[in-house]
């Protein structure tokens, strides 16, 4: 157990463990809309969409939950195969996987995108 929870939550170091990723390709269509279904979530893929890829780091967006509920929408958006994140130091960048997704399901993304405009 103390293991799992080392390997989730980094080494004891402190360095944190890198971001799993899923593959769009294996996402059911129920985790998907999942992901999208909350609001936070949506605003973060909207911010992302508007954003190169790699130039947004985690503390960046402007949403109304604390760090750790932060961490986990973007958890749930990597489990939906909306998101990859690498780490740059202390920073963790982030990129909306937009043509993997569009191929998995073509036109929900526009579907959320255009609900912001």
């Amino acid at each position: 157990m103390a293991t799992a929870r080392a390997a989730a939550e980094g080494t004891a170091s402190g360095h944190r463990a890198a971001p799993v990723h899923v593959e769009p390709a294996d996402v059911p269509l129920e985790a998907a809309l999942v992901a999208l279904a909350d609001p936070v979530r949506r605003t973060l893929v909207r911010e992302l969409a508007g954003a190169t890829d790699w130039e947004r780091t985690c503390g960046t967006f402007d949403v109304p939950v604390t760090k750790a509920t932060l961490s986990r929408h973007f958890s749930v958006l990597r489990e939906a195969g909306l998101l990859e994140q690498r780490d740059a130091g202390p920073r963790r960048l982030n990129r909306l996987r937009r043509a993997e997704f569009d191929a998995r399901f073509p036109g929900l993304l526009d579907l959320v995108l255009r609900e912001g405009e």
